[in-house]
């Protein structure tokens, strides 16, 4: 996922005090959620080859965010089902960049641990509703995904899942909602300005002109369900001092798994084996 070299152009760019006069705040905004989200309706081979034989969801409602309150919203999805009526389902939330195909190796490997996955693309991606994403927004689109799941399998135990940028709209999500039964989070961070902070010039003072936060640090306490975050320790990305942060502000029942030789993109390959474990001891899932 490429936003966190977005996010290095945009703090140098943000620092520049000219900038902010000249576009003013509003377009400052925009460009941040450009350059954080870079939507597209793209993904890459790998991504286009896994999400073959995965059945087509659409998810519709009408928005309530000021900017696009009262718009029809349709939302795509792709959707894994398992052959066991009981299986646990999986809301999978995406990162940057690509659409919801791109994660497909991702959700089957969740599938391959037992759940039957929904992943989703915000609008902005794929073949969901045109229009410049939003962290309200894809809070808003992540909701009506998990309301979709809820009406579908109102008898089934229901997870969250979160990769990279979607592990903060995960813990947003699993905030504000009380009938999930887990959080999973894996190569995410405690806020934007975070990350930021982590690059080797992060002392400068970027933090007040950065408008989509994304603060999953001050929002995981309020997480009613076991939290299971992780990190692959190769990382380069998303340190893992960040995920390990998120986890040390959540409540318990928690578990860390720290991947060694993960990277942000292959953490929940090389960790199968830690992920099964972890999803034993802490959901009770496949035993």
């Amino acid at each position: 996922m490429m936003f966190l070299r977005s996010w290095r152009r945009l703090a140098g760019i943000a620092l520049l005090a000219a900038l902010a006069l000249q576009v003013g705040c509003a377009t400052l905004d925009e460009r941040q959620r450009g350059w954080i989200f870079q939507p597209s309706d793209r993904t890459w081979s790998g991504g286009l080859a896994a999400a073959q034989g995965m059945d087509d969801v659409w998810i519709a409602f009408d928005s309530r965010i000021d900017e696009s309150r009262g718009a029809a919203v349709r939302l795509h999805g792709l959707w894994l089902p398992q052959a066991d009526p009981k299986a646990p389902v999986l809301l999978y939330l995406h990162g940057a960049r690509y659409d919801v195909r791109g994660s497909a190796p991702r959700m089957r490997r969740m599938h391959e641990l037992g759940f039957a996955v929904l992943g989703v693309d915000y609008r902005g991606f794929g073949r969901s509703s045109a229009g410049l994403p939003s962290e309200a927004m894809a809070a808003e689109d992540a909701q009506a995904a998990w309301d979709w799941l809820a009406r579908q399998y109102p008898d089934r135990r229901r997870f969250i899942f979160g990769h990279s940028l979607g592990g903060a709209i995960a813990v947003q999500l699993a905030s504000e909602v009380r009938d999930e039964a887990g959080l999973i989070v894996e190569g995410s961070f405690t806020s934007i300005p975070d990350v930021v902070s982590s690059f080797r010039w992060g002392w400068l003072p970027v933090s007040p002109l950065i408008t989509q936060r994304f603060d999953a640090a001050s929002r995981v306490a309020e997480v009613g369900s076991p939290l299971l975050v992780v990190h692959g320790s190769k990382d380069s990305l998303i340190p893992h001092r960040l995920g390990q942060g998120l986890y040390d502000r959540a409540r318990a029942p928690k578990r860390f798994v720290l991947v060694e030789g993960g990277s942000h993109h292959n953490t929940n390959a090389v960790g199968q084996a830690q992920y099964r474990r972890a999803l034993a001891e802490l959901f009770g899932l496949g035993v």
